[in-house]
């Protein structure tokens, strides 16, 4: 855990970058021409963290990242609500996360995860989910869907598959298994959705979308989010939503899990987030006021990296016994 606490707090240290040298203040850039960068081609190696370490009893993970840019202006005074992984800072910030992540999701996997135009941390600070769906859908969610179909198309060769994904990438996992194939659906050994919600509406569009109940079933959907107090969920990303799994336990009720001796992760049915005790969060910056304020949502694929680690490995080797692969 000592690695991945070290980048969590490069992480962290590298979003403080971000507030101080990209945000975008001023109100009147409202009122500007939108710039939308070009889009990912991605047959180029460089839209892809890549790292193949299955030797024969692992499978895929295709791990979608989080939200890491600000608004920004371009060159002629236009802004843009996305980040452009054309541009060397944007891509090498969301590296940071990229190799974060491999770390412990790549042992003995094979880890594909595409760069993408995500929406940028000033649209989801809107809080209006009417906006932020629009400008996820029409760009973001395009490179998505995009890249998932290329890693098909061209790497993965009817291989069992995890899908994964971080706050924004998160909310691409959601959209991702809606429109899976049946084939696809066979193939995935769990989905993995860190620090976002599944509504009721997306499990009405998709009822293949069903929550993980234990440590090793498959097929299913691993969701949580992490809080101090339920009174400070943060209904951007994490409410309303069906489900919950303790992954420190996993256990769905309210039996307390302990984490590294000292951090008491706690899940609470009615709200169906985890209430977290004894965890320093002092390197957790505070993003616009909406996150990291009572909430410990930058800190969901590191707190439990270890849980996660082990975990995968566990659903993997129950779905290769279930089908004999």
């Amino acid at each position: 855990m000592i690695v991945c606490k070290q980048l969590h707090l490069i992480i962290s240290l590298a979003v403080c970058g971000l507030v101080a040298n990209c945000g975008v203040s001023d109100p009147s850039v409202a009122a500007e021409n939108v710039y939308i960068p070009t889009p990912p081609d991605y047959s180029e190696t460089t839209m892809w963290h890549v790292e193949l370490n299955d030797k024969g009893e692992g499978a895929d993970v295709f791990y979608i990242p989080s939200t890491w840019e600000y608004d920004w202006i371009t060159t002629d005074g236009r802004i843009c609500h996305y980040a452009d992984p054309s541009i060397t800072k944007h891509h090498d910030d969301v590296e940071i996360e990229m190799k974060g992540v491999s770390d412990y999701m790549a042992d003995g996997n094979n880890f594909y995860s595409p760069h993408y135009r995500h929406i940028t941390l000033d649209s989801w600070a809107t809080l209006n989910e009417d906006t932020i769906r629009r400008r996820y859908n029409d760009v973001s969610f395009v490179d998505v869907r995009n890249a998932f179909d290329h890693y098909m198309n061209n790497d993965n060769n009817g291989r069992p598959f995890i899908i994964a994904g971080f706050s924004q990438g998160g909310k691409s996992v959601v959209e991702l298994l809606k429109v899976l194939t049946p084939d696809q659906r066979d193939r995935l050994v769990a989905a993995y959705i860190l620090g976002y919600k599944v509504t009721p509406d997306d499990v009405k569009t998709a009822p293949w979308i069903k929550a993980a109940q234990g440590a090793d079933d498959t097929g299913v959907t691993i969701c949580y989010n992490s809080v101090s107090d339920v009174k400070y969920i943060k209904p951007i990303v994490s409410a309303p939503t069906v489900m919950c799994i303790n992954p420190v336990n996993w256990r769905t009720d309210a039996i307390p899990a302990v984490l590294n001796d000292t951090i008491t992760v706690t899940l609470s049915p009615e709200y169906k987030v985890l209430v977290v005790d004894g965890y320093d969060d002092s390197t957790l910056p505070n993003i616009l006021d909406i996150l990291n304020t009572g909430d410990y949502h930058g800190a969901e694929p590191w707190l439990y990296s270890e849980c996660l680690r082990d975990n995968m490995h566990k659903r993997i080797q129950s779905y290769r016994q279930a089908s004999n692969k």
